[in-house]
């Protein structure tokens, strides 16, 4: 036990020591940065048809020798006279029937599809630039088009992930279909975002569900007892603070800590419910995981395929665009997000997710 202690007391000196020395480090780059001008962020759009394409005659290229390339060439303007002839022919049918207004609407009806990224660390970090993507797309997108959001998250913190899920929300409030794409992982947190989808697609090994809420933390009351250092805290509230890692944690405290989990939860169950009443909530809502295969089977998911598969797929009938928010770092930003990054991955085990947030 005296092992254990002295091991606890070295591991937190360590971990405040590289506390302090990233502080040190942000604080020198953010200084040395100050008088330049920071990027506040903005909108690149790649249409991916284009890529599509580009990877199709890549490919091509390599694989025809010089006449069949010429053979190749020649066919595909061949193609391409004809289709434009078709087109411009149609065009004259329908302005002798319609009016301009009209024959212009006709003509602007191929449907949208909008590419969005989420990648979900613990605090959900993305949802800023995820509120950037989707105030951009709903300056156009029209009930006729679709949002992709592919996601891939663990989850997180509640309120993070509460919010990440509204501004998905935002989609479907304006009756845009919406559809979420499952490659790895989207549980927790990261499910809560999914289920807001009209549709969720999801690889067969995808891991989904997870739908419950988790929290722990350390007490170090008996360190201290041992080592005559008092611990106090004051608070207004008969439950301002139920539980603490360095007090004595009463049963009291502890019971309406756990209370207060368990509405949580009820809420979570609620809000999958709401977004998604084919699911059997009592039966997924136990905390498990599903691989996508299983998945489907409690209708957690609509359908298995990889975002690859089902974009590939809607190339073939609609122009799909991938919007990003992105931001131009300077130097000293760029290192001081990577000080802060590698601080943040140190203390995660020991602090975060220990400590007396909730969590799916």
């Amino acid at each position: 036990m005296e092992f254990l202690t002295d091991y606890g007391l070295f591991l937190a000196k360590t971990v405040t020591f590289v506390v302090a020395v990233g502080v040190i480090i942000t604080l020198a780059v953010s200084m040395g940065g100050r008088n330049k001008k920071s990027d506040k962020g903005h909108i690149e759009v790649t249409k991916l048809n284009e890529k599509f394409d580009h990877l199709r005659d890549s490919l091509r290229d390599a694989m025809l020798d010089d006449d069949e390339y010429k053979e190749f060439e020649k066919a595909e303007k061949k193609r391409l006279k004809e289709e434009k002839a078709q087109k411009k022919k149609a065009a004259k049918e329908s302005a002798s029937v319609k009016t301009d207004e009209s024959a212009e609407a006709e003509a602007s009806v191929k449907k949208r599809v909008f590419v969005l990224d989420f990648y979900g660390d613990i605090k959900a970090s993305e949802v800023e630039n995820l509120r950037e993507e989707i105030s951009t797309v709903l300056t156009l997108a029209k009930p006729t088009d679709e949002v992709v959001v592919k996601v891939e998250s663990g989850g997180g913190m509640v309120h993070s992930y509460g919010l990440a899920s509204s501004q998905l929300a935002r989609i479907t409030s304006k009756n845009i279909p919406l559809t979420v794409c499952v490659d790895k992982v989207a549980a927790s947190g990261g499910y809560m975002m999914a289920c807001v989808a009209n549709k969720i697609v999801a690889a067969p090994f995808a891991i989904l569900g997870s739908i419950g809420v988790v929290a722990q933390l350390p007490n170090f009351h008996k360190i201290l007892k041992k080592n005559d250092i008092d611990y106090e805290m004051f608070t207004a509230g008969e439950y301002k603070r139920t539980v603490t890692m360095f007090g004595e944690n009463t049963e009291k405290g502890r019971a309406k800590f756990v209370e207060e989990l368990e509405d949580t939860h009820v809420l979570f169950k609620e809000f999958v419910s709401s977004h998604r009443p084919q699911v059997d909530v009592v039966k997924v809502a136990t905390g498990e995981v599903w691989f996508g295969l299983r998945a489907k089977d409690v209708n957690l998911i609509d359908e298995l395929q990889t975002s690859d598969e089902y974009l590939f797929a809607q190339a073939e009938h609609a122009d799909i665009y991938e919007v990003e928010f992105t931001h131009k770092k300077t130097l000293p930003e760029k290192l001081g997000f990577a000080a802060q990054a590698a601080v943040d991955r140190l203390l995660m085990t020991w602090w975060e997710r220990l400590n007396i947030s909730r969590w799916f």
